[in-house]
């Protein structure tokens, strides 16, 4: 079992080898000058997130794009991931709008970090930015960070606002107070400059619009430029799936299951193979975020207590005990503050619960019956076997030969001077360890064959 498990790691790092080796290269030949830059930041923000927009930013600058276009629609994300993007769009050597995007989208808590840091902020009508408070996720559940942290996060979003000319003390409030705005009211406290109804209207709004960039003012001339999207690169896209909470917690389970599964039944290298390649992605998702290692302990408890319901049948107690450290486990796996919407967390829980609910009906009826089938069958004694009939594999003598019962092929004597030729159909008589004794069956009527 040992080898086989050591095979399914290599077979699975191997396939990972081969997916992390694919880089997108950001879209080939672009002519910078008229050129609108766009990157799409959507989804929860994740270290795909931002790899994907400092990448953008060089990109932009190398090809001396007219401005770079960021359009969000996002929850919110790690906090880590949100730093970088900010950091790289403050000190972009192109200008950058940030966009609210489509009608209906959010720049919720991370996002709204984004939205004040660009050169230009703007709004789609019905759009929503805000709530930024940093939360951390504890045993009693969603709750806001420390103070200290929310003083440090509040500072920062004010420092960036201030610096952009923005109303810094309404900045400060999406942090603080966890202040909601639509683009009107976004509009009217200065938080952006502009609403636009679409990506035509906004270019033609920009357009002639003064930006300092470093300590140069550059006007923009986007009135006739043409846009160019860059496609995520495969790295970016596999680092913003693997960076996502919600994401690393399954995987770390799926894999779970999967070395269970693969020990439980051997003679197959697919439950090892899943299980490792998703045990290597959950680890490797948890590297890229901090994570509570009492989190990891619970969720390992929450399986260990589902194998042992299906051992030790105990009418559902342990299966509960279970699903409770594996949603307890799950939800606290992040570490530290994050910056996400309450949106996102009501999602995290119905993922999570779905998950342990699943888990808890199979390791309960499914996995119970199979380990209870093949407990029965391992209890075979001799009692069970003597008076079958078969018929010969081989010649059977007193030193030995075959015969073939229940699909299996044993080993089988006769006793002392009796010699059976194969095809015979013989009758078990005794059993000695893994050896069956047989006699030749004198009649032809076979109501037991196998």
């Amino acid at each position: 079992m040992n080898t086989k498990l050591l095979r399914g790691f290599l077979l699975s790092l191997v396939l990972l080898s081969i997916l992390f080796a694919f880089v997108a290269n950001g879209g080939g030949e672009i002519e910078g000058k008229n050129v609108i830059y766009v990157l799409k930041i959507d989804g929860t923000i994740t270290e795909g997130t931002s790899l994907d927009v400092v990448e953008g930013l060089r990109e932009a600058e190398e090809i001396g794009a007219e401005a770079v276009l960021v359009e969000l629609d996002t929850p919110g994300g790690l906090v880590d991931s949100t730093l970088k993007i900010t950091k790289a769009i403050l000190n972009s050597e192109v200008p950058v709008i940030t966009y609210v995007t489509p009608k209906g989208a959010i720049a919720a808590s991370a996002g709204s970090f984004i939205l004040v840091s660009g050169n230009i902020a703007a709004m789609a009508p019905g759009t929503e930015t805000g709530a930024a408070m940093p939360v951390e996720i504890g045993m009693e559940g969603r709750k806001p960070a420390d103070e200290k942290t929310i003083n440090f996060y509040a500072g920062y979003v004010e420092s960036i606002a201030a610096s952009r000319g923005r109303n810094a003390t309404q900045a400060k409030r999406f942090v603080t107070e966890n202040d909601v705005l639509n683009e009107n009211t976004a509009l009217e406290t200065g938080i952006i400059d502009l609403v636009a109804e679409d990506e035509t209207e906004l270019l033609h709004k920009v357009d002639g619009m003064t930006v300092k960039i470093g300590t140069e003012n550059r006007t923009l001339a986007t009135r006739t430029a043409s846009l160019y999207i860059r496609e995520k690169s495969v790295r970016s896209s596999v680092l913003e799936t693997l960076g996502n909470p919600q994401i690393a917690a399954i995987l770390l389970i799926v894999g779970i299951y999967g070395l269970i599964f693969g020990f439980l039944s051997p003679g197959t290298y697919v439950p090892e193979m899943i299980g490792a390649i998703c045990l290597i992605l959950a680890l490797y998702g948890m590297g890229l975020f901090d994570v509570n290692m009492f989190g990891v302990l619970l969720i390992i408890i929450a399986v260990l207590l589902f194998i042992a319901e299906a051992l030790t049948p105990t009418f559902g107690i342990l299966t509960t005990g279970g699903a409770v450290c594996l949603i307890i486990g799950a939800l606290i796996l992040p570490k530290g503050p994050l910056l996400v919407n309450p949106q996102w967390f009501k999602e995290f829980l119905v993922i999570i619960i779905g998950i342990a609910g699943a888990s808890a009906a199979f390791f309960f009826f499914a996995m119970g019956a199979v380990l209870k089938t093949r407990k029965r069958r391992a209890q075979v004694g001799a009692e069970e076997l003597i008076g079958k009939v078969t018929k010969a594999e081989s010649e059977i003598n007193e030193d030995g030969g075959t015969i073939k019962l229940r699909g299996e092929i044993w080993n089988a004597r006769t006793l002392a001077g009796e010699m059976i030729k194969e095809g015979e159909k013989v009758e078990i008589i005794d059993r000695e360890g893994l050896t069956l004794i047989v006699k030749r069956k004198e009649y032809q009527a076979i109501g037991n064959r196998q």
